[in-house]
C-alpha cells in the first residue's frame, strides 16, 4: 500500500474502510448470497439429502452439508467486499471467528448461514437466513440487520432508522394483550412449563422454529410477543432484534441490558420480544419462572 501525506487520498481510503460497506453493499452481498442458498436448498432436496452431517461447528451445533454451502455463499461475499478495501471481523455459527484484514476495523459481521437448520433439514419450510453488521461488539452497537425467510420468501431489512419488509416500511402495532406468542428454542419439558405459566396470559402459542423469524413476526405484529425457553446465541438473534427495536417493538436480552449481550458465540442470552414493555413484563415473568 503506498505511503501518502496527510489529506490524501490514502487518508480518504482509510476512513471509507472504517465506515465499511454502505446500507445498499450490505443488502446486495445479502441478497447475492440468498440467490447461492436457494440453489443449494434446491440441490438438496428431501430430509435424507440435506442431513449429511461434516462435523460441530464452533458453535457447538453439528454441521451440516448445507449448513457449510450456505455459509460459504456469504463468506464468497465477505471475500468480495474486503477485495473492494473494507476490513471487518465475521462471527459465525461454523467458522466461528474470521478477520478480514489486519484486525483493527471495529466492524462486526454476525452470521446465522441457517437458523432454523432442523426446519431446513426436514424440510419444514420456515427457515431463514440471519446477518446482522455490528460497530462495535454488543447488540446495541447493531447498524444493520438482514433477515430472508425462505418458505415465505421474504426479506426483512432493518437499520437503527426502522425496519422494513420487502423495502415496506413496517411498525410494530400497538395495544396491549397477548393473543399469538412464540416459543423458541423449545424441548418438550420447556414447552410445557411455560404453556401453564401462560395459561390466563395469552391466548395462543406458535413454535416457528427459528428466533430471527419470530423476531421479525413481533416487529410487524404477526405475533405479540415471543420469549426463548432457553438460553440462544448471538448469531441467532442479532439480526432479528434490530428488526423488531427499529419497528418498535420492546426487546430485552435476560441478564442485562442490550450493551451486555455481546457479539460473539460464547455468550448465550434469554431474549423476549413483544408489542409493548407492559406485555414484554408478562413475558419476562414467564421466561424467568421457566428457568427457576
Amino acid at each position: 500500500m503506498p505511503v501518502t501525506e496527510a489529506g490524501g487520498r490514502g487518508d480518504a481510503a482509510q476512513a471509507a474502510r472504517v465506515a465499511g460497506p454502505s446500507e445498499e453493499e450490505w443488502a446486495t452481498a445479502c441478497r447475492r448470497a440468498v440467490e447461492v442458498q436457494k440453489r443449494v436448498f434446491a440441490e438438496h432436496q428431501g430430509i435424507e439429502a440435506r442431513t449429511q452431517y461434516e462435523g460441530v461447528g464452533e458453535g457447538g451445533d453439528k454441521t451440516l452439508v448445507i449448513d457449510r454451502l450456505c455459509e460459504d455463499a456469504i463468506f464468497d461475499e465477505l471475500e468480495r467486499l474486503h477485495d473492494a478495501g473494507h476490513e471487518f471481523t465475521a462471527v459465525s455459527e461454523e467458522r466461528g471467528t474470521v478477520t478480514f484484514g489486519g484486525g483493527e476495523s471495529p466492524l462486526r459481521v454476525i452470521i446465522d448461514p441457517i437458523d432454523g437448520s432442523l426446519n431446513a433439514r426436514r424440510t419444514i419450510p420456515l427457515h431463514s437466513v440471519s446477518i446482522a453488521i455490528g460497530e462495535g461488539d454488543s447488540m446495541a452497537d447493531v447498524t444493520f440487520g438482514y433477515v430472508y425467510e425462505f418458505g415465505a420468501e421474504e426479506e426483512f431489512i432493518a437499520t437503527p432508522q426502522g425496519s422494513r419488509l420487502d423495502g415496506r416500511p413496517i411498525r410494530s402495532p400497538g395495544g396491549d394483550g397477548l393473543e399469538v406468542i412464540a416459543l423458541e428454542a423449545t424441548k418438550p419439558e420447556r414447552v410445557l412449563r411455560a404453556a401453564e405459566l401462560l395459561q390466563g396470559k395469552a391466548y395462543r402459542i406458535r413454535v416457528p422454529g427459528s428466533i430471527a423469524v419470530a423476531l421479525c413476526y413481533v416487529a410487524m405484529g404477526r405475533y405479540d410477543g415471543m420469549i426463548t425457553t432457553r438460553n440462544t446465541r448471538s448469531v441467532d438473534a442479532a439480526a432479528g432484534q434490530l428488526v423488531a427495536r427499529s419497528a418498535g417493538a420492546a426487546l430485552e436480552f435476560a441478564g442485562g441490558g442490550l450493551e451486555d449481550a455481546r457479539l460473539d458465540l460464547s455468550g448465550r442470552y434469554d431474549v423476549a420480544a413483544a408489542r409493548t414493555p407492559s406485555d414484554l413484563r408478562v413475558l419476562r415473568e414467564v421466561q424467568e419462572a421457566v428457568h427457576a
